[in-house]
């Protein structure tokens, strides 16, 4: 018999997968965790049966969220993840040598536990000097924050649970205030086919609070629709004016000089949502 795990993403509409075997499940303080593997994309980390990150796919969020505004930044020496405890993130920001310290703020520390257990290849930088691991409430530690970070990273959830208070003009506010007077931070910002409503509505708090506010997109096919959005918010830097003798060698499966540009060039329908 074959077993599928289904990610309903509507009410009408869902992703499947086949798996081969789960691998750990448990409810954890704050929401349901399953590590399950599947046919098609290797580990597959499920929270409130809603797919985070899978083994096949996972570089391209990660690229997506950390490289264009560690490369729209001059010198990005202090970040900030919120969430993100699987650590794909913060192995990504430490491919920029200027960065002296990433700090992860995960409000599950059980999402590191597993993460480190099941996806090594995408937690295996949590360890590294440079990184200070928090299990906290990221809006609270934003919260506590002034002038402290170059760039801030909001990698959550979709809007439900322990993630709610993340997609708040109040947080983007404290955001603002936590970042350097050059600082810059990306949300991700769900997609445009089912939860258009909600990129507009983030897209409008950030510019209300932030003189340059883009949105851009990537194709994650875990995801739903698999078109996806991050919405920055930037002091001073505009992504599109990165000088060309900024952008260095990388290593990356998505993300390129050329990708950075491209990203920020929206369907229409997307871009309606922007104004």
């Amino acid at each position: 018999m074959d077993l599928w795990f289904t990610e309903k993403q509507t009410k009408d509409f869902g992703i499947t997968a086949k798996i081969k075997r789960t691998l750990h499940t448990e409810q954890t303080d704050l929401q349901s965790l399953a590590m399950i593997e599947t046919e098609e994309w290797g580990n597959m980390l499920v929270l409130d049966d809603m797919v985070m990150t899978t083994q096949k796919d996972e570089f391209v969020y990660h690229e997506m969220i950390a490289h264009v505004p560690l490369f729209t930044h001059p010198n990005p020496k202090h970040v900030l993840v919120v969430g993100g405890g699987d650590g794909g993130v913060i192995r990504e920001i430490l491919k920029h040598p200027s960065v002296e310290k990433a700090v992860l703020v995960e409000i599950d520390g059980k999402v590191i536990e597993y993460s480190k257990k099941y996806l090594p290849e995408i937690a295996g930088k949590l360890n590294d000097s440079r990184v200070e691991v928090k299990i906290a409430d990221g809006f609270a530690h934003i919260a506590e924050s002034e002038a402290a970070y170059d760039i801030i990273l909001v990698d959550s959830t979709e809007p439900v649970g322990p993630a709610v208070s993340l997609f708040t003009k109040g947080f983007y506010a404290g955001i603002a205030k936590a970042l350097k007077e050059d600082g810059i931070f990306v949300a991700q910002s769900d997609n445009p086919w089912f939860k258009a409503d909600l990129i507009q509505q983030v897209y409008k708090d950030v510019k209300e609070i932030f003189p340059i506010t883009k949105l851009y997109t990537a194709n994650i096919p875990t995801y739903p629709s698999g078109l996806w959005t991050f919405t920055m918010g930037s002091k001073t830097h505009d992504p599109l004016s990165v000088q060309a003798d900024r952008f260095h060698e990388i290593d990356a499966k998505y993300y390129t000089e050329e990708i950075h540009q491209a990203c920020f060039v929206l369907p229409k329908f997307v871009k309606d949502l922007t104004k």
